[in-house]
């Protein structure tokens, strides 16, 4: 590796060569490492092969999670959280017993390492609503009911700052991870003041009766601060909680 003794201080590519800057100093370094050709053909490499073959399913899986699910999860502010959805699914990948290693893909009867999934890392729904919620899902009817009992919000949420308002939202997805017959359906609560007391009240999904693919159950809740009668998000859905709260298989 060579040092740069010049006044120049260079970062970057120019050519063959990488400039870059460590604790020893500014330095630079060769264009090197294995090509492409060796990874993809040299006996070797079988295993980076295989690993390579996995990672690049658990990310095509997490991106057709995320796009099913993309007008729920925009409610929330985590740069984060495609990078934590792949790795989850990386390891559901690897839970398959059935497929050979390199051809190990995401099955139905390991989804369930879903749940509790948090879509925002810096709110997580069992540190940010505290009731016990009842959930029914009917694969005979396509309905999905979450059942919320009255609480007291001043009690049962833990609100961040500024919250004069909040909101329940749910949706219910029927992924199809090696085909296109993805469904989605979601729904949200009224807006609710955090100085009244919740009344009972039930959220329906309703979708396709009799579906064979998996049924991912998501359910958050997002705040609010109400300025001359208008409710605003709060701080761009930071503080917004929304998980996976249940898997159902077909």
């Amino acid at each position: 590796m060579a040092q740069q003794e010049s006044f120049i201080k260079l970062k970057g590519k120019i050519g063959d060569l990488t400039f870059f800057k460590t604790k020893d100093g500014y330095q630079a370094r060769e264009k090197g490492g294995v090509s492409a050709d060796r990874i993809a053909n040299d006996p070797a490499y079988l295993r980076t092969r295989e690993n390579n073959a996995e990672f690049g399913r658990a990310c095509a899986s997490s991106k057709k999670l995320r796009d099913v699910l993309r007008s729920i999860i925009l409610l929330t502010a985590d740069a984060k959280m495609a990078n934590r959805l792949t790795s989850r699914l990386s390891r559901i990948i690897k839970a398959d017993t059935v497929n050979l290693r390199g051809e190990r893909k995401v099955l139905a009867e390991n989804l369930g390492m879903l749940k509790d999934f948090s879509f925002n890392a810096a709110a997580l729904l069992n540190t940010t609503f505290f009731v016990n919620y009842q959930t029914t899902i009917e694969r005979s009817t396509g309905t999905t009911l979450i059942d919320l009992p009255a609480f007291n919000p001043e009690v049962a949420i833990a609100k961040p700052n500024g919250a004069t308002h909040y909101q329940f939202n749910a949706a219910a997805a029927w992924v199809d991870f090696d085909g296109e017959e993805s469904t989605f359906v979601s729904t949200s609560s009224n807006s609710f003041a955090m100085n009244t007391t919740a009344v009972a009240q039930q959220m329906a999904l309703n979708s396709t009766a009799n579906s064979n693919l998996p049924i991912i159950l998501v359910f958050g809740i997002s705040f609010y601060q109400e300025v001359n009668g208008i409710n605003y998000a709060l701080n761009n859905g930071a503080y917004n909680a929304i998980s996976v709260i249940a898997v159902n298989l077909p």
